[in-house]
């Protein structure tokens, strides 16, 4: 596995999710801004994965899409962890604890992870099982 190439693509998805989630509060659709935030966020997570799973796999295609995955969602928690919480949740009267147990929270988490196992399964498995016919 190329674990320095899966920790620069879950910064770059950590920073353009932010990007979007923070951005969100500014365009105001829903009356629950947070919510509008969540799911904005629930959305861009999708492609954003989709394509950084592309990227990591032009240079290797033996790692299991769900190694990957973890990678990159441990960098972003990492990045959630030491930057998010403190200067964006904690100001606001948030904690790590809540943070961390929000059900939101785990529901993209796991559709992180989703998307990279899926991304392997269509993309990178099937090729490898075709080349090995």
């Amino acid at each position: 596995m190329k674990t320095k190439r899966a920790i620069l693509i879950g910064i770059i998805i950590w920073i353009i999710a932010v990007f979007f989630y923070s951005s969100s509060y500014y365009v105001p659709i829903l009356k629950d801004a947070y919510t509008q935030a969540n799911i904005v966020l629930f959305i861009v997570v999708i492609p954003l994965v989709w394509i950084g799973c592309y990227y990591y796999y032009k240079k290797d295609n033996r790692t299991h899409g769900m190694k990957v995955g973890q990678t990159m969602l441990l960098t972003s928690v990492t990045l959630d962890a030491l930057i998010t919480v403190p200067l964006f949740e904690i100001p606001n009267g948030g904690s790590y604890y809540q943070f961390f147990t929000a059900a939101e929270f785990w529901i993209i988490a796991f559709e992180f992870l989703a998307v990279a196992v899926l991304y392997w399964y269509a993309r990178v498995h099937s090729v490898i099982n075709k080349s090995n016919k």
